[in-house]
């Protein structure tokens, strides 16, 4: 489970990368006028996001897969709960972020803002000027941009996967420090929904009874 809570972590991180205080990497990215407006046109299309919820599939390391029902709500909160039989749940509530095991029963519970979540929870995301940039890839039908999770890192740990036209993120990939890679593909997004303040309440010893949807 703390894998699956790790790799969640970082890859949340990173899809917003809301100006965090990295110092410049080595190899910062080299971006062109076409890449300046690109870059503008997803994080305007990311800061628009006030609430949205969706389903994931996860490709984990060892090729096995979880999946999974996702709901974030800026600033501060989110919900990614994992289906049977991954007992996984992980909560922001704006302050903590809580990761339980449905199946031992079990809550660890961290502060926000010592966590990567902090920065894909926040509202003002300006991807163009923001140092955890390493790269951006125009493919077909795709925005691929690379980008490091960590301060003292030269060169991209993670990958996400825009679409284009419309610039929804789809998929993000990590690979972690032990050269191990995770995969977390995204579909039926539904932007702007009503979402219950009782998805992130964060969990206690049964987790899943709080989860009321309005």
């Amino acid at each position: 489970m703390r894998r699956l809570a790790f790799a969640l972590f970082v890859l949340l991180a990173v899809p917003v990368l809301m100006g965090a205080s990295h110092p410049a990497p080595p190899h910062r990215a080299s971006l062109d006028e076409a890449d300046r407006v690109v870059l503008d046109a997803i994080s305007a299309r990311l800061n628009e996001l006030a609430t949205v919820k969706g389903e994931f599939t996860q490709i984990n390391p060892d090729g096995t897969t979880s999946e999974g029902t996702f709901f974030i709500s800026k600033p501060g909160k989110m919900r990614f709960e994992y289906k049977p039989p991954t007992p996984t749940l992980i909560v922001a509530d704006g302050r903590t972020v809580a990761v339980a095991n449905t199946k031992l029963n079990t809550v660890d519970r961290y502060p926000l803002s010592e966590t990567p979540l902090g920065l894909v929870l926040g509202n003002e995301v300006d991807l163009k000027n923001d140092t955890a940039l390493v790269s951006i890839e125009h493919q077909q039908g795709t925005i691929v941009i690379g980008a490091r999770s960590n301060a003292n890192m030269s060169h991209a740990n993670i990958s996400l996967v825009f679409s284009d036209p419309g610039y929804e993120l789809r998929q993000w990939t990590v690979i972690d420090n032990q050269g191990l890679t995770t995969t977390v593909a995204l579909r039926d997004l539904v932007a702007g929904a009503a979402l219950s303040p009782s998805l992130f309440l964060l969990p206690d010893k049964n987790p899943f009874a709080r989860h009321t949807q309005e």
